[in-house]
C-alpha cells in the first residue's frame, strides 16, 4: 500500500489528535493507518509504512486490541496475524465510548459514591465544620450527575447506530427552534 500525500496527513494528525485524547500517538497512527486500508495489514508492512520499530507496532497493537478497536485475522498459507479495524465510523465512536465509560466514568462513580458516603468518626466527625459539608455536597453532587449521564448513556447505547445518528439531527434541529439566550447556556 502507497500512502498518499492526504493519507500521511490524516495519519500525522491523528496520531497528534490521539496524543490530546491522552493516547500513545504511535498507537492512533497504527489505527489511522489500519481505518485507511482497504484490506488487513501484517505487522511489518505498518512498521514499513509507518517507519516505526516493529516492537512498537506490536506494543500498538495489543493497546488497540485491548481497546477492541482492532481485529486479527489469518490467510490461508500464511502464518502471520493480519490485522484491521471496523471502516463504519459510528461503530468505532461507539467502541471508544463504550471502552471509556468501562474504564473512566464507572469506576469514578464508584470512587464518588465511596466518598460521598463515608462518615468521619472520632476527632475528625468534632473537627467537621461547614466547609467540610460543602465538600460532601459538592462530591455528591458531581457522583449524581455523573450517575444520571451514565444512566442515559446506557439507554442511548441500546440504540441502532442508525436510530442515534437520527436523534442527533432530531436534536441538533431542535435548537433552531429555542431562544436564542437557552441556545447560550443561559436558563
Amino acid at each position: 500500500m502507497e500512502l498518499s500525500d492526504a493519507a500521511r496527513e490524516f495519519i500525522l494528525h491523528w496520531g497528534e489528535m490521539g496524543a490530546r485524547w491522552g493516547v500513545n500517538r504511535s498507537v492512533a497512527q497504527v489505527h489511522a493507518l489500519l481505518y485507511l486500508s482497504a484490506e488487513p495489514l501484517t505487522a511489518e508492512t505498518i512498521a514499513e509504512q509507518l517507519s516505526v520499530a516493529r516492537s512498537n507496532v506490536s506494543t500498538s497493537l495489543r493497546e488497540l486490541q485491548n481497546w477492541s478497536l482492532v481485529q486479527v485475522s489469518h490467510q490461508m498459507g500464511d502464518r502471520r496475524d493480519f490485522f484491521s479495524t471496523s471502516h463504519d465510523i459510528w461503530q468505532l465512536f461507539l467502541t471508544v465510548i463504550e471502552q471509556r465509560v468501562e474504564r473512566e466514568i464507572e469506576p469514578t462513580i464508584a470512587a464518588l459514591g465511596r466518598l460521598a458516603a463515608e462518615r468521619p468518626t472520632g476527632r475528625e466527625a468534632r473537627g467537621r465544620g461547614a466547609s467540610e459539608r460543602v465538600v460532601t455536597e459538592r462530591i455528591k453532587a458531581m457522583h449524581d450527575f455523573l450517575q444520571e449521564m451514565h444512566d442515559w448513556y446506557r439507554q442511548m447505547s441500546k440504540l441502532p447506530a442508525g436510530t442515534l445518528r437520527g436523534l442527533i439531527g432530531i436534536g441538533a434541529g431542535i435548537t433552531r427552534w429555542l431562544p436564542a439566550r437557552t441556545r447560550k447556556g443561559e436558563a
